[in-house]
């Protein structure tokens, strides 16, 4: 049986309900999934040199891990679920460029830390 949310997504034009599609699928269809590929990406960021030697002097790794993977959750979710542009979105990359502002990150840790959370639910 095909759910209502399939079905919607079916109907959708993919170049300009992108977002929609993509919301759709990580809240309806995938969530489990999803949530799982996230929790994966967010591993495999651990493994870079640059950007675990960074959590481990901020004391991330060791007193804050379940604060930094559900920060990143909500970040995400907002842009998802409200759209890139909304306010809601717009609030959420503020306060994750705050977080992260105070510390020299690479531009290219932070290019990659960005592509596992794109890649890693479509693998």
């Amino acid at each position: 049986m095909t759910s209502a949310a399939a079905k919607r997504i079916a109907s959708l034009d993919p170049v300009t309900d992108c977002q929609e599609i993509a919301r759709l699928l990580m809240t309806c269809e995938f969530s489990w999934d999803i949530e799982r590929a996230l929790e994966f990406a967010l591993f495999r960021t651990y493994a870079v040199p640059s950007i675990s030697g960074l959590l481990a002097r901020t004391g991330e790794f060791e007193c804050r891990p379940r604060k930094r993977y559900d920060d990143t959750e909500l970040i995400l979710s907002e842009m998802i679920e409200n759209g890139f542009d909304s306010a809601p979105a717009r609030c959420a990359l503020a306060r994750m460029n705050d977080m992260h502002s105070r510390y020299r990150i690479a531009n290219e840790d932070m290019l990659y830390v960005l592509s596992t959370f794109v890649i890693e639910p479509i693998r």
